[in-house]
């Protein structure tokens, strides 16, 4: 990320009169002591943070410039108010992570105190697909007891946890449907690797009555990877065509574990969904802070539009709706997404509060000084609908409440599985007559909120 082109052009001519006006008779200048690797980070946060962020008129004093940069960062912040701006010390593994590459065990799980005791439990939610995990028998449902031998407590997993990060054991129960209890199964060893996540984790069709439904598990937003940067946006399209192909009449997209990502591929799944929309038609406003939006004119009245899409089947919909299933953790473009379609449609929401993230982020490097590796992630934008809404920052209210963790965990795309068998019921308006044990448990903290991309809503680049 370079200074702003006025501030730099500014900054040239203050130096080229400087220097005209030096004579040949003043005593050499005093040389300034030459900045330490800390100022030299320190000094482009400030000046980064002084032109994008955007609460930048509330700016914060800083700390002493030879302080840490990641103390340094957060000291400028805006807090309360600004929850989301972070700064990592590796900008390459922050960009690999926001695309879905990273060191990963493959399975991501929530963690439950187990009742009148210390002891936790971690129940598998999912396993990601060619993940090292996937090369065990291990499935949504799995409860995991101990890891590398060692039961989990609640003093203890915090520490345990870390350990998933390298080669490390499980042990863990599968529940027996005929036996009516938990099994042991074989411990599982597990190596993570470097290995690009799909977030098209789930597609299916369901006919039931007269009602085709459409379903879509999609667990992060991104566009592809560094190989091919369209891979999943195109993956998704023909997901899309599929379905339009079988004339599905609703449409149930599951976003409870989307995080967030690059807001390029909420537009792509927007255009897919949106009724009719076309290139004509906007999709959402964001607004910068008043330096940008008053010295660059690209700036100063951002609309996104929709893609044109041949695969678009928002036609098609029964009563113009579309089902989200949401939880805490859907967040930020999984929320634009929400906001950006209900100008069209009626999005109608099953599960829990969503995460509340209506501002976005810039992923920005220092590309003019090779030995500072970091990446900052400040807030820069908000989004806004096409009728200027952005009243979400306490997250959206589902129609119809519902929790995971209240039931024994069924597979994803199970007909029986709490939150789409409620989305069935609702197309339908019958009931399952299935019979389901309910449990009253909290959850402790889940895999997700640790990934790097949770709550991030990534725009394109800023480009004077």
């Amino acid at each position: 990320m370079k200074l702003n082109q006025l501030y730099k052009i500014s900054l040239l001519v203050v130096l080229t009169g400087l220097l005209w006006s030096c004579k040949d008779d003043e005593p050499d200048p005093v040389l300034e002591p030459e900045l330490t690797l800390e100022e030299e980070i320190n000094s482009w946060i400030y000046d980064v943070m002084d032109e994008v962020y955007y609460w930048r008129l509330n700016l914060r004093t800083p700390i002493a410039a030879t302080s840490d940069p990641s103390d340094y960062f957060n000291s400028l912040l805006n807090k309360p108010t600004d929850r989301f701006s972070v700064i990592y010390p590796d900008y390459q593994v922050l960009i690999n992570s926001l695309q879905g590459v990273s060191l990963d065990p493959g399975y991501e799980f929530q963690l439950y105190r187990i009742a009148n005791s210390n002891d936790i439990f971690a129940e598998v939610l999912y396993v990601k697909k060619n993940s090292p995990a996937s090369q065990l028998d291990l499935g949504r449902g799995d409860r995991i007891l101990s890891i590398n031998g060692t039961p989990l407590t609640i003093d203890n997993y915090r520490s345990l946890l870390s350990q998933t990060s390298s080669t490390h054991t499980i042990s863990y129960l599968r529940y027996d449907e005929e036996a009516n209890g938990y099994k042991a199964m074989p411990v599982g060893s597990i190596t993570p690797v470097e290995f690009p996540e799909d977030p098209n984790f789930l597609d299916s069709i369901y006919t039931i009555g007269n009602q085709k439904i459409g379903y879509v598990v999609y667990n992060f937003f991104a566009p592809g990877t560094t190989g091919d940067n369209t891979k999943y946006d195109k993956e998704m399209d023909a997901i899309f065509a599929k379905m339009k192909a079988a004339n599905i009449n609703n449409l149930v997209l599951d976003l409870r574990y989307n995080g967030g990502g690059f807001v390029s591929s909420a537009v792509n799944l927007a255009s897919l969904i949106g009724p009719g929309v076309t290139s004509s038609d906007i999709f959402s406003r964001t607004k910068y802070n008043n330096f940008l939006a008053s010295n660059v004119p690209s700036l100063s009245s951002v609309k996104t539009s929709f893609l044109n899409k041949a695969e678009n089947l928002g036609n098609t919909l029964q009563g113009n709706r579309l089902y989200v299933l949401t939880s805490g953790g859907t967040a930020s473009a999984s929320e634009l997404i929400i906001n950006g379609l209900r100008p069209y449609m009626d999005v109608f929401l099953i599960g829990d509060v969503t995460f509340g993230k209506n501002v976005g982020s810039i992923a920005i490097e220092d590309e003019e000084n090779p030995d500072n590796s970091y990446g900052l992630l400040p807030i820069v934008t908000q989004s806004f609908n096409s009728l200027d809404q952005s009243d979400y920052s306490n997250g959206f209210t589902p129609n119809i409440s519902v929790l995971e963790n209240t039931e024994r965990l069924k597979a994803l795309g199970d007909v029986n599985e709490i939150m789409l068998r409620t989305a069935i019921a609702q197309i339908t308006g019958q009931p399952s007559s299935g019979r389901f044990e309910k449990f009253e448990r909290e959850v402790i903290v889940t895999t997700l909120q640790e990934k790097i991309r949770m709550g991030k809503m990534i725009e394109s680049p800023i480009i004077h």
